[in-house]
């Protein structure tokens, strides 16, 4: 039976296999050594399936339990030393192989026992105070016995008449209340341990019950356990060929990402900034086709308007000539007004010629051809370009996917084979049914256990009805006596109850110094023995104190340095402990772990091996991106920035435009001459003369309005346009060269310098893919040590038998003899009482006469009425 318990035991938590040596294994591979720097998404594995336990190893035992405790606060004053640990230990190291010849005289050996001796010294001393109450009680009760026959020791029937009788009387009546009431109290905390005992049987079968139940779900949950952790593979496998699969954006977006923002700041400046200039290139292209579109109209507006206004003003010249020659400008003061209008008729002449300047049409059909091209498309092709990241990272790693698939596959099949090669389920079915016929067993012993527990309440209860037994006398005896007793009655005068109820004490008496010398031997025996294994046993097995004895190296044998692993692996040097084991038991820990079953079976080793093989670490190293291909602006567009600063507008002759343009319209201002004109007019006569000066000065202002005003406004245009030209020709070139330079810098820093971007972002990336397999063997690793085959049934054993060995009985048996004690005590003040009390029931034969026959009264009233006890002795 007990190899079938270790051997089931074993095999179950053989399945747990180990991890320390994964850890070894796992700081091999860099690459979950390089996954632990770097944040990876968390996987959901789910929950391992789990069990319920029903054993509930904890024990309240109700209003007893204030009986408990004051026997163990008892036990505490008898023995106050702490548990004897090291004492123990040298004990059985010192003489593990028995003490022969004189060896007991050794001094070590001396020392020991006098240490010994001295932790018992509480229980050695109340031991020999009960075993002289065993041995003198008995004597005691014979000698007072025969000396009561012999009419000593109360035993003469007379009784002395005393002043104070009643007073006397009356304290011992309610001295022996007091004490009887103490001994039914003893006695019934003596019953109540008695039945304690009987009732728990249930609970004692219970435990068993549920033990067993609970061992049975421990085995048959493992194999669903184990067969659940190596199906979560799949959920890392799937998550590892879902990132392959999404390679181009998981890792083309981080370096895209890493390029423009974060890892290369310069880089995003350097896109902007070609924004920017560019841009600045488009509007100065599209400032100088207006300006030079402004030019060409504001320059035919001009010619156009010179020929008009040059005919018109040769006309106004000739009509007004023609008036100054009339008669009327011969007239004496009127020749000189006409002699002087006659010497401004040159003014009316144009002063700017527009039509020598050099023609704009060549430069406006460069300009024209250079914008035809989209030269906005330049930066945003680049940035499609710079985009298409994602892309080129999937075309270039798209044939490591079907590799990686086929060796996941095959990692997936090995650890599932792997797991199927130990026999788990036989040797569970073996262990299950091992359980089930050792409970059968057990329960086979039920009835027998009923029927001893019957003896053993009948024996207690027997001891019990001892003291009994001496109650019913004593409060008999009392209740007879008091009773019966009547205070004018004189002592050989007592009434027959009264008579009673002293021959009840006196039994008592009788059957006290008849039982209380058993009573004590039995309280002795219990005491020595259940006051020992409570402080002994039950108190370090609460403190788990004891564990520190039987896990001391080389203590249950002398070549076994520990006991739990020599026993469960043959191999002793294994650091565990029974401390340890019940530890993690207890916490509900798996049995992998508490068992350390590490340093037996390798599972994690192998499992490490298996997820991080060199095939799959070699395809991963084997992932390489090349980002040389990328171009933000091709030659084609580079050619168009050229031919734009090439336009020819650097060429025109701007100072000749200028010069015209500065000249002005006519040679003197029209508005002015015909103001002038006018005014000279005035002075003339009135007459026909007059009216034709004004009305050729109206003319004039005519021709200054329709024709002089549009012309200075083409002018202005054309100055404006001419002035921005003249700029736009200086700074055109070195916006196209910065334009090209800002490309070339990026194209550069994309094609050489972010190299190290792509390598970092794909080492990361495969430090995540290489995170899934580690999370995995993580998760594993604490699966088998917190979840797989939890062994809180094992503790619950420990915790079980606990309860019921110490708390069940131990505890019942402390609290039984505690009650009896106390009765044994008290029956030692029950005799002196009830022999003293007897006498004032029980009816005398002879009783003390005085001299005065007239009143013969009871010798309390003779010695208060004579002062003297003059007592005369008959028979």
């Amino acid at each position: 039976m007990d190899m079938w318990w270790k051997v089931g035991l074993v095999l179950v938590m053989c399945s747990g296999l180990t991890s320390s040596e994964a850890r070894e294994g796992h700081r091999d591979l860099s690459p979950r050594s390089m996954m632990l720097r770097v944040p990876v998404e968390t996987l959901d594995f789910g929950f391992v399936p789990s069990v319920v336990y029903e054993t509930h190893a904890y024990y309240e035992p109700g209003p007893i339990g204030v009986l408990f405790h004051t026997v163990h606060a008892f036990l505490y004053v008898v023995q106050p030393n702490p548990f004897p640990k090291d004492l123990i230990v040298k004990m059985v190291q010192q003489n593990m192989g028995g003490i022969k010849g004189n060896d007991y005289k050794k001094p070590q050996n001396v020392v020991l026992l006098l240490q010994a001796i001295y932790y018992e010294l509480g229980f050695i001393v109340l031991t020999a105070l009960g075993v002289i109450f065993v041995l003198f009680v008995p004597i005691v009760g014979l000698c007072f016995c025969v000396c009561r026959c012999c009419e000593n020791c109360g035993g003469e029937m007379h009784q002395r008449q005393k002043k104070n009788g009643d007073c006397l009387r009356g304290f011992y009546m309610a001295t022996l209340i007091t004490t009887s009431v103490f001994l039914a109290v003893g006695v019934m905390v003596a019953y109540a341990a008695n039945q304690n005992i009987t009732n728990q049987i249930k609970s004692t079968r219970r435990f068993v019950s549920t033990n067993i139940r609970d061992l049975k779900s421990f085995a048959n949950y493992t194999p669903a356990q184990i067969d659940y952790l190596s199906a979560q593979y799949t959920t890392a496998k799937n998550k590892v060929l879902s990132d392959l699969d999404n390679i181009g954006t998981l890792l083309g977006g981080q370096i895209h990402n890493q390029l423009e923002r974060e890892v290369v700041p310069a880089l995003d400046n350097a896109l902007r900034m070609t924004t920017v200039k560019v841009e600045g290139a488009i509007k100065a292209m599209r400032e100088s086709k207006e300006a030079l579109e402004s030019v060409t109209t504001s320059l035919e507006i001009l010619q156009e308007g010179t020929g008009r206004l040059q005919d018109s003003l040769q006309s106004e010249r000739a009509s007004l000539s023609n008036t100054l020659n009339d008669p009327a400008c011969s007239n004496g003061d009127v020749t000189h007004t006409c002699n002087s209008i006659r010497g401004t008729l040159s003014q009316l002449a144009l002063s700017a010629n527009f039509h020598g300047l050099p023609e704009v049409e060549a430069p406006l059909a460069n300009l024209d051809a250079v914008l035809k091209t989209d030269l906005s498309n330049i930066v945003q092709k680049g940035y499609s370009s710079f985009n298409d990241t994602p892309r080129l990272v999937r075309e270039q790693t798209k044939e490591i996917v079907s590799e990686v698939k086929g060796l996941l596959d095959k990692s997936g099949g090995e650890i599932i084979g792997f797991t199927k090669m130990f026999p788990l389920e036989p040797a569970l079915e073996n262990f299950t049914k091992f359980l089930t016929e050792s409970q059968k067993n057990i329960e086979a012993y039920y009835p027998q256990i009923d029927q001893l527990d019957f003896y053993r309440w009948i024996g207690c209860v027997v001891i019990c009805c001892m003291v009994v037994l001496v109650l019913a006398f004593n409060f008999l005896g009392l209740l007879c006596g008091s009773c019966g007793y009547d205070k004018n009655a004189t002592p050989t005068t007592r009434g027959c109850l009264s008579n009673t109820g002293g021959n009840l004490l006196m039994a008592s008496v009788g059957f006290s110094f008849i039982f209380s010398w058993v009573l004590m031997g039995v309280v002795v025996t219990s005491f020595v023995v259940g006051g020992n294994i409570e402080k002994l046993v039950c108190e370090p097995l609460a403190n788990r104190q004891i564990f520190k004895i039987i896990d001391t190296p080389y203590m249950v044998h002398p070549a076994k340095k520990n006991f739990l692993p020599g026993m469960l692996f043959q191999d002793p040097n294994i650091d565990l402990t029974v401390g340890s084991m019940y530890r993690d038991c207890y916490e509900n820990n798996g049995l992998y772990s508490a068992l350390q079953l590490e340093t037996k079976f390798n599972f994690n080793k192998f499992l490490n091996a298996t997820v991080y093989n060199p095939e799959l670490t070699k395809i991963f190293n084997s992932v390489n991106v090349d980002l040389k291909g990328m171009f933000l602006l091709e030659q084609e567009g580079k050619n168009h920035l050229v031919d734009f600063a090439n336009t020819g507008i650097g060429d025109i002759d701007y100072q000749a435009y200028l010069t015209e343009v500065n000249k002005g319209v006519t040679v003197v201002d029209l508005l002015s001459y015909a103001n002038e004109l006018e005014a000279q007019a005035d002075q003339l006569p009135r007459g026909a003369l007059e009216n034709a000066l004004k009305g050729h000065a109206s003319s004039i202002r005519q021709i200054h309005k329709e024709q002089v005003v549009p012309m200075e406004q083409a002018m202005g245009t054309l100055s404006q346009s001419i002035k921005l030209l003249q700029k736009t020709s200086r700074e055109l070139p070195i916006k196209v060269t910065n334009v090209l330079n800002a490309i070339e810098a990026v194209e550069y820093l994309i094609a050489n310098n972010a190299s190290h971007v792509v390598k970092q972002e794909t080492d990361k990336f495969i430090k995540n893919i290489m995170g899934y397999f580690s999370q995995y063997t993580e998760w594993v690793k604490h699966s088998l040590e917190m979840e797989v085959a939890q062994c809180k049934p094992i503790s619950n054993i420990i915790d079980s038998l606990e309860i019921v060995a110490c708390s069940f009985i131990v505890d019942s048996v402390n609290t039984f003899w505690f009650g009896l004690g106390g009765c044994c005590l008290l029956l030692i003040p029950s005799i002196i009482m009830s022999v003293k009390l007897a006498k004032f029931y029980r009816r005398m034969d002879t009783e003390d006469v005085f001299d005065d026959m007239d009143v013969v009264v009871s010798g309390y009233h003779n010695e208060s009425l004579y002062g003297i006890n003059n007592p005369v002795m008959s028979r």
